[in-house]
């Protein structure tokens, strides 16, 4: 179960690694659309322009920064939320690793009972050997 919830939190973190760059792929170009907007105009200056048009280009750079503004607070948001999520994964890995460990521990209880165990058996066995055998090999054994 720790090994899952680990997998998930592993995937949660690339997938909101995935959205944050692709809202910061999105922020980029939308800058970029605005610097080459601005640029287009600027180099138009000498051209005549009625008030209607500068107004209808003022709103529209206007409504192309508010985007920009809300697509660097969806970045940001994204950024919190890799945090969240790499904390996550970070517990996640102690929490299994330390569940390994105890597994590890008590796996080598176990093996270490089992080899007592066996020990045991073994020195009963040799010891019930010794006494059923004859009293003059027991002699020459010692």
């Amino acid at each position: 179960m720790a090994t899952r919830q680990r997998d998930d939190a592993r995937r949660a973190l690339q997938d909101a690694q995935n959205a944050r760059h692709a809202a910061a792929d999105q922020l980029h170009q939308l800058q970029s659309y605005a610097v080459e907007t601005d640029q287009r105009w600027g180099m138009a200056e000498d051209s005549l322009r009625g008030p209607e048009v500068l107004y209808h280009h003022r709103h529209f750079m206007g409504r192309l920064d508010h985007a920009i503004g809300l697509q660097t607070g969806v970045v940001h948001d994204q950024d919190t939320r890799l945090a969240q999520l790499a904390q996550r994964l970070l517990q996640a890995e102690l929490r299994l690793t330390s569940l390994r460990k105890v597994v590890e521990r008590r796996q080598h209880e176990l093996a270490l009972a089992q080899m007592r165990r066996d020990q045991k058996q073994t020195d009963e066995r040799a010891s019930l050997q010794y006494r059923s055998s004859p009293p003059g090999l027991a002699a020459q054994e010692s």
